[in-house]
């Protein structure tokens, strides 16, 4: 609901914001619109997206959707185009692209997905959207709009992508009719994603005739639930005729069955387990187990013991941990569980055993190396974390969740300067550029940074200050 709230806002003060640091619209418009304007005004729109408490940023989730999202691309025409795909804790069936190739998910999607190729079915159509440069075609088409008219409808665009009813009420504001007329997708852009998105995912080696599967329902449930349909076709009209399309190319293919991934299930029922209401989450998967009707037994046992941690009921929770592992090859997101149930039962000298010897197994597994240094720095072992932080950083050097950590591990420490230092590395790759600048200048100020310390800290704030001034230079050529 926030999210919402924030996009209305957002249609309201974006013409303002333009002048402050976006990128220039209304030239944008006049020459076309490029595939790095898109890109920098999606950035923007992502920064306020993060800040939203709906912005669900679970590593193991997010990391299975852009794994999904990133076979999709390597299949489609446009493969050097960056794509970041992320995820929207709502229960509406939706999904959406923004400039520059940002893809949303809401995790009502994923839930109401009934295999992985009908997921992807979804994000391919959507790829296609962003790779036949769809939204970049509909700010084009407003070359002689001033720049208000043009934020007015980049907003509008966004809201109509995460809700229809926060479009229709934008759409008030500021000339609504050339708004209102272009909110959704024109057919001719759907079947173009349709017949784009559906090679994608024959391609990428999925089911395509998963895409009139799951579509096919959802118009289902229009015609069943006239004032009730799902959020994705309110944003992306959908016809019979579509659907008859989809079903005719795919007629001649082989048939081809595509198992679903063990990460999708469990990804799945992780979801269930952390967003249905708690009762509501242990009773669905218990009486899943207990009638043997699931898709996969080894997922509703994740999904039982996850509730079951959340409960606070440790002991059940490991036992049916340890059900689960007799159901499982060796997987990541697995042993991350055990490691989190052991943490939240108050074992932490078990929780960091289980979690050094996950990561000599699985050392690139995000959630495996911030549940450990956060482990650590409960465990009263900040230098610990230190250490395993500045490791990884050696291969992963954008990730802004472990210099927050390594802010932790500094703090405990009591080094100001390197506490203050990576918390400003923090917030650069999280695009809050001023608030990085305030970071090194109070580092700066700290009294216990060396000269060699004080000289790097120094040439990064200009460095800083000069991207900060670009932004301003951008906004008002």
């Amino acid at each position: 609901m926030r999210l919402r709230v924030f996009l209305v806002l957002l249609l309201l003060a974006l013409p303002r914001a333009l002048a402050q640091g976006l990128p220039d619209l209304g030239e944008a418009a006049q020459a076309g619109f490029s595939p790095l304007q898109e890109r920098r005004l999606g950035e923007s729109i992502m920064r306020e997206i993060r800040a939203d408490p709906s912005y669900y940023d679970d590593p193991e989730a997010t990391d299975y959707i852009n794994s999904l999202g990133r076979r999709l691309v390597a299949n489609s025409s446009d493969s050097r185009q960056d794509f970041d795909f992320f995820l929207i804790r709502d229960n509406q069936i939706n999904a959406f692209a923004l400039p520059g190739g940002f893809i949303g998910i809401n995790s009502g999607l994923v839930l109401a997905a009934q295999s992985e190729s009908e997921l992807a079915s979804v994000l391919a159509h959507e790829v296609a959207h962003v790779t036949q440069r769809h939204i970049a075609r509909l700010l084009a088409q407003q070359k002689q709009s001033q720049v208000t008219s043009i934020a007015t409808l980049v907003a509008a665009i966004l809201l109509s992508r995460v809700s229809s009813q926060a479009a229709e009420a934008a759409a008030a504001f500021g000339q609504a009719a050339v708004i209102q007329s272009q909110l959704n997708f024109t057919r001719d852009n759907e079947r173009e994603a349709d017949r784009v998105g559906l090679q994608i995912l024959e391609r990428a080696g999925y089911d395509p005739r998963a895409m009139a599967g799951i579509f096919e329902r959802m118009q289902r449930a229009t015609r069943a639930y006239d004032t009730g349909a799902p959020a994705y076709l309110r944003t992306h009209p959908l016809t019979f005729e579509r659907i008859a399309d989809m079903q005719s190319r795919t007629e001649a293919l082989p048939y081809r069955q595509v198992p679903d991934s063990l990460e999708f299930q469990l990804i799945r029922a992780k979801l269930r387990a952390l967003f249905d209401p708690l009762h509501e989450a242990i009773a669905f998967f218990e009486s899943s187990l207990a009638e043997r009707k699931f898709l996969s037994e080894a997922a509703s046992r994740y999904g039982l013991a996850t509730s079951l941690s959340r409960a606070k009921n440790h002991t059940r929770a490991r036992v049916e941990f340890a059900a689960l592992r007799k159901h499982v090859p060796p997987n990541a997101l697995v042993e991350s569980l055990g490691c989190r149930i052991a943490s939240g039962a108050g074992d932490t000298k078990g929780a960091l055993g289980c979690y050094r010897e996950a990561l000599r197994t699985y050392p690139t597994h995000r959630a495996l190396t911030y549940d450990y240094a956060d482990a650590l720095l409960r465990g009263k072992q900040p230098d610990a974390a230190r250490r395993l932080v500045e490791e990884r950083l050696q291969s992963v050097s954008d990730d802004h969740r472990l210099y927050l950590l390594l802010a932790r591990a500094y703090a405990e420490l009591n080094q100001r300067f390197a506490q203050h230092r990576a918390q400003a590395e923090a917030y650069v790759r999280m695009g809050r550029l001023p608030a990085a600048v305030e970071q090194l200048q109070i580092a700066i100020k700290s009294g216990d940074g060396d000269f060699y310390q004080l000289s790097g800290a120094e040439a990064r704030l200009r460095e800083l200050r000069r991207a900060e001034e670009e932004l301003r230079r951008e906004a008002r050529r």
